[in-house]
């Protein structure tokens, strides 16, 4: 795994070691992480695979640039973060975002065209109110909790088990996670729900595999059939896995889907 600059932006990047496919993966991470998330498991998965991968850390989060004005940070500006990166690789890249990560996706398409997406467990077009009013009645010390942490708060272990996780975690890893979550910008969260949803009609119609785990607590099964109704997509809610479908246990089977779908895809 190599890190680089893409300006002042951090960038992860995994390469296969023989040939690559000639269209790379971007991934994009969700609120309170970073590209990190993604070298765990999908980034060497991928590169075995024989595709290049690049895993950015948006404005604000893990080694980018000014954390101190986290707060300030919008959708937009997560945006133009992926064009900087999406400008500087040497071909348009597949975009693969997970949780607030699919939101900036959804927004860039609005802008430009890449020759597929993966939305992982995606805010959907309609925006974050449904799962925060979900989680208000369902969860609300996990709400509470989550809004302690993007207000600057220490994240708990017990917190982001239940964000993240319906599997056991094991407890070396989550103390990783846990050193490695940070808090998120108010900005941004109110933009995904309600001030900067995706404006459907101007948005270019790559292809578009959407996903999600069937005990996810923050985007449960129904936002991501909100999200295939709007795309007028089918969705594949996988069992047994909570939000971070990248970190779960049976990260690997998500992986084989999309790399089985990025090969019907991009090969037909």
């Amino acid at each position: 795994m190599n890190r680089s600059r893409f300006g002042d932006l951090e960038v992860l990047a995994s390469a296969p070691e023989g040939e690559a496919h000639p269209v790379p993966l971007l991934f994009v991470h969700g609120a309170y992480a970073g590209a990190w998330c993604w070298a765990e498991h999908f980034m060497p998965w991928f590169a075995d695979a024989g595709f290049a991968s690049y895993a950015v850390s948006l404005s604000g989060h893990g080694h980018s640039r000014r954390r101190d004005l986290l707060d300030s940070y919008s959708i937009s500006d997560y945006v133009n973060d992926l064009a900087e990166v999406v400008a500087e690789l040497p071909v348009a890249p597949v975009l693969i975002g997970h949780s607030m990560g699919g939101m900036v996706v959804q927004k860039y398409l609005e802008h430009a065209e890449a020759p597929a997406t993966v939305l992982m467990a995606s805010v959907p077009p309609q925006g974050l109110w449904t799962s925060a009013v979900g989680l208000m009645f369902s969860k609300p010390t996990l709400l509470q909790d989550l809004n302690r942490i993007m207000g600057g708060g220490a994240a708990q272990a017990s917190t982001l088990r239940d964000a993240l996780f319906h599997q056991p975690v094991d407890p070396d890893d989550m103390r990783r996670y846990l050193a490695a979550s940070q808090p998120e910008s108010h900005r941004a969260i109110w933009d995904m729900t309600l001030f900067n949803l995706p404006m459907v009609s101007r948005m270019t119609r790559a292809p578009m595999l959407i996903l999600g785990a069937e005990h996810d607590q923050l985007i449960p099964p129904s936002l991501v059939r909100m999200t295939s109704s709007v795309y007028g997509l089918d969705d594949e809610i996988f069992p047994d896995m909570g939000h971070a479908m990248m970190l779960e246990k049976g990260w690997e089977a998500v992986a084989v889907r999309i790399r089985d779908w990025l090969r019907e895809t991009l090969d037909a």
